[in-house]
């Protein structure tokens, strides 16, 4: 077989950006409504779609026809005909709501108990975790897993406001879930003063969220959690039970393919507080930014603790012959800059992919290369 153009679904989300995405495709800016994610594989809520010469296909009907030719047997074996991650552009206009996402054995049980019973709330769209990525492609911000409850005490503390002295009694104990679930059960009544008064304290972060999410105690939450800058071609991960938000910014994120979010706040969506408190997991996150690890000339990836799912940055100057991928299985490719050309199409000759476009490389397509100049990313399932 051979590598195919694939054309993936934007997602119009009301915090995305109106620039990134159109802008990276080669699109007229700003777009009508805000673009937030570029959603490139094969879950079934939007999948992406592969151009063939006998026409065009979703990702998911081509691999449910041939699970071992498209992802491989071993990983059929595994996965069932599934492609078992998610890849995405993702660009930030504004916060995300604070969430998290359950573990692989809590995701199936809480999911079968919810077919079981509909009087459930609806909280599980599948039977699947949702560990994830993200490589930044601007200046990127996002809250990401605890920091260390001293500090966030005296953040708390600081700011003056002798109703939230439990709060801060809890977190100099150490007791992270105490703290949190405090503040995202505060008293409805009280929340918007409570959120006012942090107004004045004049703490710049969550006088940010306020701006989104007035009233939120969400907005409390995210000074307990590691704000984290990345600059371009930096990452962070983000494990089950681990609570974040994005505030800002547009990246390469990959994740094991779910769509199971539990939120907390900062969000006109759904909240569930109780079903969130279940899935976090209560421990500090020292450093949440992941390193990189060069696996040849032009080439590196990220090491993550999951089978589901691997990430490769290649990049490419023009002068170097092409670049072999050392990844198997379906992979899924996207240029986030110059031109570059993917494997050999089904007429034989390399698949052209600009920047803002992808290629999708099956199983039975062998060992693929990169040609031309610029970066790409390539998603696979881990070896």
């Amino acid at each position: 077989m051979s590598v195919y153009p694939l054309t993936g679904i934007v997602r119009p989300y009301a915090w995305g950006s109106r620039t990134s995405i159109a802008e990276l495709q080669g699109r007229p800016a700003p777009t009508g409504e805000p673009e937030a994610e570029l959603w490139l594989g094969a879950h079934p809520d939007d999948p992406a779609t592969v151009i063939r010469p006998d026409g065009p296909i979703t990702l998911d009907t081509l691999i449910a026809s041939d699970p071992a030719g498209q992802l491989g047997a071993d990983v059929a074996g595994e996965f069932g005909p599934r492609l078992p991650y998610l890849m995405k552009v993702l660009a930030a206009e504004s916060p995300l709501s604070l969430q998290a996402h359950p573990d692989a054995e809590y995701a199936k049980q809480a999911y079968a108990r919810q077919q079981a019973d509909p009087s459930l709330p609806r909280n599980y769209t599948d039977a699947y975790h949702k560990p994830e990525m993200l490589v930044a492609l601007t200046p990127f911000e996002a809250l990401c897993g605890f920091r260390s409850p001293s500090d966030s005490a005296a953040a708390i503390e600081a700011l003056g406001i002798p109703s939230l002295a439990p709060v801060v009694d809890a977190l100099r104990a150490g007791d992270l879930r105490t703290a949190v679930g405090t503040l995202l059960t505060w008293p409805d009544a009280d929340r918007k003063p409570l959120v006012e008064a942090v107004l004045e304290a004049g703490n710049e972060l969550a006088a940010r969220l306020a701006g989104h999410y007035p009233g939120d105690p969400g907005v409390l939450v995210a000074l307990l959690l590691n704000h984290v800058r990345l600059d371009p071609g930096q990452a962070i991960w983000m494990p089950a039970g681990n609570l974040h938000a994005y505030l800002r910014g547009t990246g390469v994120e990959l994740m094991a393919a779910s769509d199971n979010v539990l939120r907390g706040g900062l969000t006109p969506k759904r909240v569930d507080v109780d079903e969130l408190l279940r899935v976090l997991v209560f421990e500090v996150l020292d450093d949440p930014i992941l390193p990189a690890t060069p696996v040849g000339p032009g080439v590196e990836t990220w090491a993550v603790p999951v089978r589901d799912f691997v990430l490769y940055a290649v990049d490419l100057d023009g002068t170097r012959p092409p670049t072999e991928v050392p990844a198997h299985g379906a992979r899924i490719v996207v240029t986030v800059s110059g031109d570059l050309f993917v494997g050999q199409s089904v007429d034989g000759t390399p698949v052209d992919v600009p920047a803002g476009s992808a290629a999708y490389a099956p199983a039975s397509a062998g060992h693929i290369k990169l040609a031309g100049t610029g970066r790409a990313f390539v998603a696979a399932v881990r070896s």
